[in-house]
């Protein structure tokens, strides 16, 4: 395995009249499994190809063990990449498809080669497999050879171009298992690019955001949740999604005081919290963001209630998901005990800890930086 790096990637389709990907960089360690998320059209698939030698950069520079492969052959570069598409030979056997890539990139010998796919066959758990053709697959078999063919070349870096998007939820979950199953046991240097938020925060040692081409945020997944640095990634990791508000910001000697779209609620920051994050709060209009499960139902003598009325009640087998009136989209998660229907009035609450203020204007998570675990972002 091998460590990579990527300096100022950027790749220009249409005579630059479309950036894919501007400006990357990224450190990628030795056996460090990173997940590149992201909405479609953000540059993640692009990023990889370029990674893989099937793109060729605008600019910039691309390292794998050192070595600069920016102007590499794919069919040269020691890397091995797994498809959404499986993209097997439907004429060739399992084995056939499995050693296809050792016969024609390597000298190796028939004896190694064999051992190679054996090996690897055991390991996927597909070696009563290897004389079937593909057409006699289901799809979770298929993704099995396709990492299995992977596995032969012993690269220096695995890709994974969103491998289980084909396949049912139930086997997405036990694929997801299996994938980070063999990177433990492989110690894999691995890039897998994915749209699914939830695969990409349960997969990677890091995790990559990019939206339009550009990093928004990288760093541990539990780090990136709890600390967004601007309202897109609050919004896009998560599920449900971040609560985001319109409020007003006045100050008051050492408080703060919110006020929610006509006044639906008011909610005063301590003093204790405030502290120094006060001179962030450079305009007195801001978007607060408080994730669903962190809302909850207020308590007799709850400080900062919000009175709501249910729209909607979502059953999620041990949670209720509440759709309140506070916006057009604002969620409380609650325990599924809760004896709640649709035009119930409740209070609720949130703790001011668990509230992020993003600046209208340019999405800036303005108290990132004074949060207790920073990420590291651009």
């Amino acid at each position: 395995m091998a460590r990579v790096t990527v300096e100022s990637l950027r790749k220009e389709y249409d005579t630059g009249s479309v950036v894919a990907v501007n400006d990357l960089d990224l450190e990628i360690e030795d056996g460090e499994f990173v997940t590149v998320v992201g909405p479609s059209g953000c540059g993640k698939t692009t990023t990889l190809r370029m990674l893989s030698g099937l793109e060729q950069p605008t600019d910039g520079r691309i390292k794998i063990g050192g070595e600069d492969v920016t102007d590499v052959h794919a069919k040269d570069r020691d890397v091995a990449m797994v498809f959404q598409n499986y993209a097997l030979y439907p004429h060739k056997t399992v084995f056939e498809n499995m050693e296809f890539g050792l016969r024609m990139s390597t000298d190796m010998g028939e004896t190694e080669r064999e051992r190679r796919v054996v090996e690897a066959a055991e390991m996927m758990d597909i070696e009563d497999l290897l004389e079937d053709n593909p057409d006699e697959l289901s799809g979770g078999q298929k993704q099995r050879v396709a990492l299995g063919r992977a596995i032969v070349r012993e690269p220096d870096l695995f890709l994974f171009d969103e491998p289980l998007s084909n396949l049912d939820a139930k086997l997405r979950t036990s694929m997801r298992a299996e994938i980070q199953r063999l990177q433990n046991a492989l110690q894999i240097t691995a890039v897998y690019v994915t749209h699914d938020q939830h695969e990409a925060m349960t997969m990677g040692d890091r995790i990559v955001i990019l939206d339009g081409g550009e990093l928004q945020q990288q760093g541990r997944p539990t780090e990136v949740y709890k600390n967004p640095v601007n309202e897109f990634v609050g919004g896009f990791i998560g599920s449900p999604s971040m609560n985001f508000v319109d409020v007003g910001v006045e100050t008051s000697g050492s408080r703060v005081h919110l006020t929610g779209p006509d006044g639906v609620f008011q909610f005063d920051l301590s003093a204790s919290y405030i502290n120094d994050r006060k001179d962030a709060l450079d305009s007195n209009r801001h978007t607060l963001g408080v994730r669903p499960e962190d809302v909850e139902l207020a308590t007799e003598g709850a400080a900062n209630i919000i009175t709501a009325t249910i729209d909607v009640v979502e059953p999620v087998g041990s949670d209720n998901f509440l759709y309140l009136d506070v916006n057009d989209e604002f969620i409380a998660r609650v325990d599924s005990n809760a004896d709640l229907d649709p035009g119930d009035r409740v209070t609720i609450t949130f703790d001011e800890t668990d509230i992020h203020l993003f600046d209208t204007e340019t999405g800036r998570n303005v108290f990132a930086s004074k949060r207790d675990a920073p990420t590291v972002t651009t």
